[in-house]
């Protein structure tokens, strides 16, 4: 990769940088024991969050930014258009195949249903805190985390989790 001083002629010889090489490969994955442990402490909106990553293991910002014009029901999927991906590719995610997914998403909906005739407001999200676009699980996970003995976990484990679980189910 060239530098634009160098590319602008102002810098002859690009400096020498050593590269570092970092281990950090995380390793941890949720069975199902401590996935139920965790969930029990979390509260709901945070817990119908931690079930979809559960499942699908899509990351964090890509379910919170998931608004209802994603999901189709008929179909049962729910979609990630091109963009809203780390790698900027848009993914499809057949919610139907797995019956505990369908149930949270109809929950979810029926909430929002819930929360949009009570205060006469639409609900664009499909995980929020009274309606309002969730933020941040930050501080729910890590005291849930505490309470369950699951220091150390982070909501990334479920994205390990789903693929072994894929995986080990035939899925590419």
């Amino acid at each position: 990769r060239r530098f634009p001083l160098h590319r602008a002629g102002r810098l002859p010889l690009l400096p020498a940088i050593p590269q570092v090489h970092v281990e950090n490969t995380r390793t941890s994955f949720f069975d199902d024991d401590e996935f139920a442990r965790l969930v029990k402490y979390l509260p709901a909106p945070v817990a119908a969050v931690a079930t979809f990553m559960f499942w699908t293991g899509w990351r964090r910002n890509e379910v919170l930014t998931r608004e209802w014009r994603h999901v189709n029901f008929e179909r049962g999927e729910i979609i990630l258009e091109a963009g809203d991906t780390k790698s900027g590719d848009g993914r499809t995610f057949p919610f139907s195949a797995l019956p505990a997914l369908a149930e949270l998403l109809k929950a979810q909906r029926a909430h929002a249903d819930e929360i949009e005739r009570r205060t006469g407001q639409i609900v664009r999200w499909v995980f929020s805190r009274d309606g309002k676009k969730i933020v941040s699980i930050r501080q729910s996970w890590r005291t849930a985390c505490k309470k369950a003995g699951l220091i150390g976990k982070i909501p990334h484990d479920f994205r390990r989790t789903a693929v072994r679980r894929l995986e080990r189910a035939g899925v590419p």
